[in-house]
């Protein structure tokens, strides 16, 4: 296959790379007084910024002629349809499907034979949750449901984790809500120790139900309820997420307190699904729906907008020339809302396990750069973590800002210092201080003569560092819905642009092979296993260290 390097459209692309690399955006924002309105987009409750970029309009019709060659269009029109997009595996990618609405001409659109589950799969979330919110479902001894433990791992849990964080779920919403990830015996112990069996429900999400957290956290809380309410309390006290109907049933949780998940959804696309069970429960279904008909906005956006004004496809576009050209390696995901806490890490685990890969679709090397190191804190607290290095640091970070311009709790001043700070950071990232402006803020600040000379070189920025913007009206389940899928498509665009495949990760999986092989020698003492030296002195060193510690044990 010949390399898309040797493209026309990736060849235009560098050849104005070299013309325009010493460009500085200042100079780009002096000689253009509409840049803000050329480069951004209002799509519902989002206002995308993305004029703060090392871009002009020559390399945005570079970008896009760019997405026409990699067939962009006919990617997400096969992904609409249900085709293999998924090709290493030979299945759809249809969480789109997932957000149709119930009602209306849309449902039309979805490929034959998914339909019907989702429309039982809504249903029965909404069934349930309901129940468990209005104390109709009880526990064994007729008390209602006070808390819900969300047990899974990875796509079964940042996604709802997130959103929930992300509206409040604490009560009165609705039922106190705990998510449990790690496999730590820590984190589910300290969950457990305060909590009543008789008032406790868990819900146990792993697509194949073999996850070795999930089921490991899950076999604990299992034997902690039933030692309290003994094995017929399961029934009352569990509920599965799963498409392994067959181990849900071994475990012990009935048919009717299961909700299938099928192979044609990924586990970092899956909140859409029952997935999203602890949203509704916590949230009530309306709003689920709500975030569903948000994500869904966005879903027509992407299939009908043309590229130069379609905001997943732009915001794909600016991270390629942000990583492949400009040579970025990392994007810091910065929201300035508390309640955003949870996104950097749901779209560091979008991002880097979709496209964080090194060959194509055809098991070929990958010629350019993929996934970029994504991180990120809320607000103000990041600035006093690691803003530093985004501003002066050698290494180029880019940055996606993201921001209510409505606080969920308006207290004083809060919010307008809040946004302060959001709008103050994209500037000086992108316009820098030269030297006069440093010895301007030292003298307003009386810094003694003799330190100016050794300050000044440190409180010069060079600026000229991409951001985009991204301004919500609310964070609200419906503008949540689509930023998400504005994030989700966003890592499609890219992925076809680099010809990989975003909707498998096995890399993963042979950590957690290795993993199983190496526990089977710490649990059972059986033979050395073909590791490095370095891990087995490890192995070996928890081990003798575990066989002490057993003995000194009366």
């Amino acid at each position: 296959m010949a390399s898309f390097k040797n493209s026309p459209a990736w060849q235009a692309l560098e050849a104005h790379h070299s013309k325009t690399s010493g460009v500085h955006m200042r100079d780009l924002f002096a000689e253009d007084e509409t840049r803000f309105d050329q480069f951004s987009l209002r799509q519902g409750g989002l206002l995308l910024d993305y004029s703060k970029n090392r871009i002009s309009p020559e390399t945005m019709d570079l970008l896009v002629d760019l997405a026409r060659a990699a067939d962009v269009e006919g990617w997400r029109d096969r992904m609409f349809a249900g085709e293999p997009v998924n090709t290493t595996e030979d299945r759809a990618a249809l969480h789109v499907a997932l957000r149709l609405p119930l009602d209306g001409e849309d449902t039309a659109a979805a490929p034959q034979g998914v339909w019907g589950p989702i429309i039982a799969m809504r249903n029965k979330m909404r069934a349930v949750s309901d129940a468990v919110r209005s104390g109709g479902w009880t526990g064994v001894t007729g008390k209602p449901i006070e808390t819900v433990v969300h047990i899974g791992t990875g796509g079964s849990h940042l996604g709802p984790e997130m959103v929930c964080q992300s509206q409040g779920f604490v009560k009165p919403s609705g039922p106190e809500m705990i998510f449990i990830s790690n496999v730590d015996g820590v984190q589910i112990f300290d969950a457990l120790g305060g909590l009543a069996p008789e008032t406790t429900l868990f819900i146990v999400a792993s697509k194949t139900f073999t996850t070795e957290e999930t089921i490991t956290n899950a076999r604990t809380a299992r034997v902690w309820l039933v030692e309290a309410l003994g094995e017929g309390a399961l029934n009352k006290h569990f509920i599965a997420v799963s498409e392994n109907a067959e181990a849900v049933a071994e475990f012990g949780i009935p048919a009717d307190n299961a909700f299938d998940l099928w192979d044609w959804v990924g586990g970092r696309y899956s909140m859409w699904s029952a997935i999203g069970l602890p949203i509704a429960i916590a949230l009530g279904m309306d709003r689920f729906e709500d975030m569903l008909a948000g994500a869904h906005d966005m879903d027509r956006h992407f299939q009908s907008a043309p590229l130069n004004a379609n905001m997943p496809v732009i915001l794909g576009l600016i991270g390629l020339w942000n990583i492949d050209f400009l040579g970025a390696e990392g994007l810091a995901i910065l929201p300035y809302d508390e309640g955003l806490r949870g996104l950097p890490n749901y779209l560091r685990q979008l991002e880097m396990e979709s496209n964080g890969k090194a060959l194509d679709r055809q098991g070929d090397p990958v010629e350019a750069g993929t996934a970029a190191v994504v991180f990120g804190d809320p607000g103000t607290r990041g600035q006093h973590a690691f803003y530093q290095a985004l501003h002066q640091g050698r290494q180029l970070i880019t940055c996606d800002f993201i921001a209510p311009m409505e606080s969920r709790h308006a207290i004083g001043s809060h919010h307008d210092r809040l946004l302060a700070n959001y709008f103050a950071q994209t500037e000086a990232l992108m316009r820098g201080r030269g030297p006069e402006e440093a010895d301007a803020v030292m003298s307003a600040r009386n810094v003694p003569e003799s330190l100016r000379d050794r300050q000044r070189p440190h409180r010069v920025f060079e600026g000229n560092r991409p951001t985009n913007s991204i301004l919500l009206d609310r964070v609200d389940p419906f503008t949540l819905g689509q930023l998400i899928a504005l994030y989700e498509h966003k890592v499609f665009v890219q992925a076809v642009l680099w010809d990989i495949n975003p909707f498998d990760q096995w890399g993963v999986e042979w950590g957690k092979e290795l993993a199983a092989q190496i526990l089977e020698t710490l649990r059972n003492g059986g033979h050395d296993i073909d590791v490095s030296s370095s891990s087995q002195g490890l192995i070996d060193h928890y081990k003798t260290h575990k066989a002490q510690k057993t003995k000194k044990t009366p």
